[in-house]
């Protein structure tokens, strides 16, 4: 199995590298936020404990998390291996995840970082904002917190995968079509 953390601050094309790639590899595709969404809708037990969290803004805890995570790894137990977009977040979130993996006779290969400057991702996002209609795409300052607060959360999870050996920083500027075969190439050498 091949099993990759797939990160990149706001605007860095996680996104749409993420579906070349689940192409490429045969992956399953895992974003925690489709995740959440998709539970809170089809009112799961976990969807529904996690709803009463947000309810109140406080954070789901880690374990509602992973046990939504591996409800979905579960499902996929046959898969080539999973693309995890928007999680880990936390040393404590990585931990738990490298559990679950172990658990599965598995692991996680490779956490990918997206690397693209700060004036690029506001002009991309501020550009996305234009037609994705998203709030969050359209104000200048809010889109550099976004970017600010992507910083501060992956920092550690930056050493925590490069104590591992697993961190690898991919330039994330250039047509879509470059930076897959980037991307591909630190798949193809794990």
């Amino acid at each position: 199995m091949t099993n990759l953390v797939l990160f990149g601050p706001p605007g860095a094309g996680k996104g749409t590298q993420a579906e070349f790639l689940k192409e490429k590899y045969n992956l399953v595709h895992i974003s925690t936020g489709d995740v959440f969404r998709f539970n809170i809708k089809n009112e799961t037990a976990l969807g529904m404990l996690a709803k009463s969290y947000i309810d109140k803004g406080a954070l789901v805890p880690d374990q509602v998390t992973i046990d939504m995570l591996n409800a979905e790894v579960e499902k996929n137990a046959d898969a080539n291996g999973f693309i995890f977009d928007g999680f880990p977040r936390t040393n404590a979130q990585a931990d738990a995840l490298d559990k679950l993996m172990d658990s599965k006779d598995s692991q996680i290969n490779a956490m990918i970082a997206l690397e693209v400057d700060d004036e690029v991702l506001v002009k991309r996002l501020l550009e996305r904002g234009k037609t994705s209609g998203r709030a969050d795409d359209a104000d200048e300052a809010v889109i550099r917190n976004r970017i600010k607060v992507y910083y501060n959360e992956t920092a550690i999870l930056k050493d925590y995968y490069t104590a591992q050996d697993k961190y690898f920083g991919v330039d994330g500027v250039g047509s879509i079509e470059d930076i897959t075969v980037r991307l591909s190439s630190v798949i193809d050498n794990l």
